[in-house]
């Protein structure tokens, strides 16, 4: 593919709208230049001016659509928004940019909620957020310190108390001299101007993303999940849209289960733990029956033969063993216990009291392709091959 390239040759950072108004999802702005990608396999355009936040902080950068084409990544160098599209652009030319407004709306619920939480954490704890990740679908945040599930229900319950109050979510651009004296989470050296979150008496982070404006805006956060993590905890939150549908879909499996148990909503877990008890006491039921059927087919057998074997499809778990210790009770010299079929093949356990088995299980396993083995009381394995064939080796 051919590069377009324009007279405009970008000497300037691209001014960034979306500092100026976070909630702005659209402007006309002049492409600076249109070059075909290789790497990317796409178009790499620069704009005088851009409401489309890249890649950085830990969120992900906007798509949409710029004068007709589709804008699929933003990328951030030297101060130049690079915007990657799947068409090209005139150089020179005033086109009109719209973000994808749902997507960066919700991505600035979840920034904005993990300052909440972030800000919680290290106020109560003085745990630092040691890893962020806004991902399509969830948002996780890594702590370097531990925090109970009690701690963790405390946690939510306050940061939704700051979503309740609708407390103005303040940008700050202090001077060196400002900073110096100014206490901030990720406090590190950074050239050129340092862009401050500030939520007044909860947090106060630096931090390039934009976000909403009033912490109502979140909505709601839910933590829906801890795991120890690297000496910490990692937490996954959801707010706003996210957490709306993850309450909807959990509601409809409530509701069905609700509705199969014939229990109410707030009910389930009580039934849930009622059938399981039942389900346990009738397999310890149909397990008893079994040790019974077992004794009974057991004196059925005829232990005479120097080697007695048993085909059984209906035989499974510890079975066949169970069933090859009472013959051996019984008096059975050598026994062989086949469970399975002739279509899918047989799981085996041979025995005997005073005989060495293992020759036996060598013979089977060369001539069906077998796989097992054991001690000269006891082999175990499996086989492929028929029962009229397998009585034939035997």
């Amino acid at each position: 593919m051919t590069a377009k390239k324009g007279p405009v040759t970008p000497t300037m950072e691209t001014t960034k709208l979306y500092y100026k108004d976070s909630h702005q999802d659209s402007c006309h702005a002049t492409v600076m230049s249109c070059e075909w990608n290789e790497k990317k396999n796409c178009y790499e355009v620069i704009l005088d001016q851009t409401v489309f936040f890249p890649e950085g902080g830990g969120q992900y950068a906007d798509t949409g659509i710029l004068g007709g084409v589709h804008v699929l990544d933003a990328q951030e160098k030297d101060g130049i928004i690079y915007h990657y599209t799947d068409g090209a652009l005139t150089p020179g030319e005033i086109v009109k940019g719209e973000i994808d407004w749902e997507k960066r709306f919700e991505s600035m619920q979840q920034h904005s909620g993990e300052h909440i939480i972030s800000g919680i954490v290290h106020g109560r704890f003085g745990y630092n957020n040691v890893g962020f990740h806004l991902g399509a679908d969830y948002c996780t945040m890594d702590f370097d310190g531990p925090i109970t599930k009690e701690q963790l229900k405390e946690i939510e319950e306050e940061a939704n108390r700051i979503v309740y109050k609708n407390l103005n979510i303040e940008i700050l651009y202090p001077t060196k001299e400002e900073l110096k004296d100014l206490t901030y989470r990720s406090k590190i050296e950074i050239e050129g101007q340092v862009r401050i979150v500030n939520i007044p008496g909860v947090d106060i982070c630096a931090c390039c993303a934009p976000h909403v404006d009033r912490t109502g805006e979140i909505g709601n956060i839910k933590l829906v999940d801890m795991v120890s993590y690297k000496g910490g905890e990692r937490i996954t939150m959801l707010s706003g849209s996210r957490a709306l549908t993850d309450h909807q879909q959990k509601e409809e499996s409530v509701k069905k289960i609700s509705a199969l148990l014939c229990a109410k909503d707030t009910e389930v877990a009580e039934a849930v733990e009622k059938l399981k008890e039942e389900q346990l006491d009738l397999k310890n039921q149909v397990s008893a029956l079994k040790q019974k059927l077992l004794a009974y087919q057991a004196k059925e057998i005829d232990v005479t033969p120097e080697l007695v074997k048993v085909f059984d499809s209906e035989l499974s778990g510890n079975e066949p063993r169970e069933l090859m210790n009472l013959l051996l009770e019984r008096g059975a010299k050598i026994c062989a216990i086949f469970a399975g079929n002739d279509e899918e093949g047989y799981r085996y356990v041979i025995g005997s009291h005073s005989e060495d088995v293992r020759v036996i299980s060598k013979k089977l396993n060369e001539a069906f392709q077998g796989r097992g083995g054991g001690k000269p009381q006891m082999v175990q394995g499996s086989l492929k091959g028929t029962a009229k064939n397998i009585s034939e080796i035997l």
